[in-house]
C-alpha cells in the first residue's frame, strides 16, 4: 500500500505550516465510545506517522485529557516534521461521578469538562494542554464547539464573552509564539462566518458541513475564506458514521450528525451508495476523497483508534476514482453545483 503524498504546504500569516492530506483526529484514543488501551493508541499514532500522516489534533474534551496526554506520550522524542492543534473553550474540573460513559467517552479520568470561553479560562486550559502534551507549543489552536447548535439561545452570550476573552488571550498566545495559527473548531460555519466578521482568524476545522451529504458551505463561506486566506480542515467527513458504513449491507441503525439518521438521509445515502455499486468505488473512499478537492480544504481529519483503521484511511484515500463517477453523481443532483470534484 503507498504511503500518503508530500504534506501540503500552507501560508498562515508570515508562517508555513505542512498538513498532510489525511489528518490523524485523535477522539478515538481519548476513549471515544470505547475504551482502548495506552498500547493501542500509541501503536495507532506510530502506525500513522509510518503511513504519512503528518498531521494531529485533539483537544482537552476528548476523554477529559485522556487524548492529549496519549498523543504526546506517543510523539515524544519525533524528530519529523509534524503539525498538531489542540483547542481551548473547556476546562477540566474534577467530578464525582462513577459512570463508565460520559460525554460519550468510556473509562475516562474524574473530571469535568465545562465551558469556559475567557481570558483565563483559555489560558489555563492551554497551558494545561502543553503539559499534557509535553511540548513548548502547538501549531493551531482552536476555539472550540462555539456557535447556536451547541449553545443554543445562550450562543450571543458566549460568542461575546469568547472575542472579549479568550480571542485576545489566543491573540497573545499567537504573538508569544505559542501557537503558529488560531481558529474555530466547530460544528457549523455559520458560526465561522460569524467570527471572520468579528476578528482575524487564521485556519478553521469545520465537522460534517462539507461532504457527500451537504455542501452549503461552499456558498458562501469557503468564498469569505478565500477573498480573506483563510484555510479551512474538514473533520467528521463520514457524518458520524452513515457514509463509512452505508445503509444496504445492514439494517442499522445508522447515525448522522451523533443522531438517528431521517429518512431524507438514508434515503440519500442509499442513492449515493448505489451509484458507488455501479462504479465498483468504496463509500467511504468517496466520503473520504471528496471534502479534499475543494481548493480551500487543506487536510480531511479522520477519527483513527487503532492500526487497522490508520491503514484503512490510508487505503481510502488512494483508491483510485473514475471521473465518470462523479459526474454521475452531479447528474444526479447529488452534489452542489459550485463542488469541485477529485480529478
Amino acid at each position: 500500500m503507498a504511503p500518503l503524498q508530500s504534506p501540503r504546504v500552507i501560508t498562515v500569516g508570515n508562517l508555513q505550516l505542512a498538513l498532510s492530506s489525511l489528518g490523524f483526529g485523535a477522539a478515538p484514543i481519548g476513549n471515544l465510545y470505547q475504551s482502548i488501551g495506552d498500547e493501542e493508541a500509541n501503536t495507532a499514532v506510530q502506525s500513522a506517522l509510518i503511513e504519512g500522516i503528518r498531521y494531529f489534533d485533539t483537544a482537552p474534551h476528548y476523554g477529559f485529557g485522556l487524548s492529549e496526554s496519549r498523543l504526546g506520550a506517543a510523539l515524544k522524542g519525533v524528530d519529523q516534521s509534524l503539525a498538531i492543534s489542540t483547542k481551548v473553550g473547556r476546562v477540566l474540573v474534577p467530578s464525582q461521578s462513577t459512570e463508565a460513559l460520559r460525554h460519550g467517552f468510556a473509562n475516562a479520568p474524574a473530571l469535568e469538562p465545562v465551558f469556559d470561553y475567557s481570558y483565563d479560562g483559555v489560558m489555563y486550559s492551554f497551558e494545561e494542554s502543553l503539559r499534557r502534551l509535553q511540548r513548548n507549543q502547538v501549531d493551531i489552536l482552536f476555539a472550540h464547539d462555539l456557535g447556536s447548535v451547541t449553545h443554543g439561545e445562550n450562543h450571543p452570550q458566549r460568542f461575546q464573552e469568547f472575542m472579549q476573552g479568550g480571542y485576545r488571550a489566543m491573540l497573545e498566545l499567537k504573538k508569544a509564539g505559542k501557537v503558529k495559527a488560531i481558529g474555530l473548531g466547530a460544528n457549523e460555519w455559520q458560526i465561522c462566518e460569524e467570527a471572520l466578521q468579528a476578528g482575524e482568524f487564521d485556519i478553521f476545522l469545520l465537522a460534517g458541513r462539507y461532504t457527500l451529504l451537504e455542501q452549503t458551505a461552499c456558498e458562501t463561506f469557503f468564498p469569505l475564506c478565500a477573498k480573506r486566506n483563510v484555510q479551512v480542515i474538514l473533520g467528521a467527513p463520514f457524518n458520524s458514521g452513515i457514509l463509512a458504513t452505508g445503509v444496504k449491507s445492514h439494517s442499522g441503525p445508522f447515525y448522522y450528525n451523533y443522531e438517528a439518521a431521517p429518512e431524507s438521509i438514508i434515503n440519500r445515502v442509499a442513492e449515493i451508495e448505489s451509484i458507488c455499486e455501479n462504479f465498483s468505488v468504496p463509500l467511504a473512499a468517496a466520503a473520504l476523497q471528496f471534502p479534499a478537492a475543494h481548493p480551500q480544504i487543506c487536510s480531511v481529519l479522520a477519527g483513527l483508534a487503532n492500526v487497522e483503521q490508520v491503514k484503512n484511511a490510508v487505503r481510502l484515500m488512494n483508491v483510485k476514482i473514475p471521473a465518470a463517477f462523479w459526474n454521475r453523481l452531479r447528474k444526479n443532483a447529488l452534489l452542489h453545483p459550485d463542488a469541485p470534484t477529485p480529478v
